[in-house]
């Protein structure tokens, strides 16, 4: 399920907010300039679809978004743990940073945690299959994919890749992290 958990950055072991009702997360993100959606497939995906027939059965959704954004780069990201390469990836990715481009990011399958540090508050997005999340330019944040990571998902963007500017600072430590 679906989540969002609100801390103040003084008290990262206690969230003073959990929601768990799509409208709520929705909601509440979008206060803070994060969007918040949920696609459904317009066919069934079969275990070890390929990018073309995943596109596919979410077209509707990725061609207005491409449209409505300007978007021009999709991106399949297909996670499985048993890369040794994602283990830096991961690493990199845990490390508060944030992105030159705006970008979306939507789960066909799987889950991951997005950390959005916004002024003196972190938004901690539990994202999971058919969630979509944008993510605005410059929005510092940290990429949780579990201890055991297995996610397929889409990026969207109006550039690929985007350059990751790193903070510097040690706040995504302090923080919880996704438990498998």
């Amino acid at each position: 399920m679906s989540s969002l958990s609100v801390y103040h950055v003084s008290t990262p072991d206690l969230p003073y907010k959990v929601l768990t009702h799509f409208d709520d997360i929705a909601a509440t993100l979008a206060e803070q300039g994060v969007r918040f959606d949920r696609w459904q497939p317009a066919a069934s995906i079969a275990a070890g679809a390929c990018q073309e027939d995943i596109v596919a059965a979410y077209s509707h959704g990725i061609d207005s978004l491409m449209t409505e954004r300007g978007y021009t780069s999709l991106e399949l990201i297909r996670v499985t743990g048993d890369n040794p390469e994602e283990a830096e990836r991961h690493a990199r990715l845990l490390a508060e940073h944030s992105q030159d481009v705006e970008e979306a990011r939507f789960f066909v399958t799987g889950r991951g945690l997005f950390a959005l540090h916004i002024g003196d508050y972190v938004y901690a997005v539990l994202c999971e299959k058919n969630d979509l999340i944008m993510l605005p330019a410059g929005m510092a944040r940290w990429f949780d994919m579990g201890e055991q990571p297995h996610f397929i998902a889409l990026r969207l963007s109006s550039a690929q890749g985007g350059e990751m500017r790193f903070s510097g600072d040690d706040i995504a430590s302090r923080f919880p992290r996704l438990e498998d």
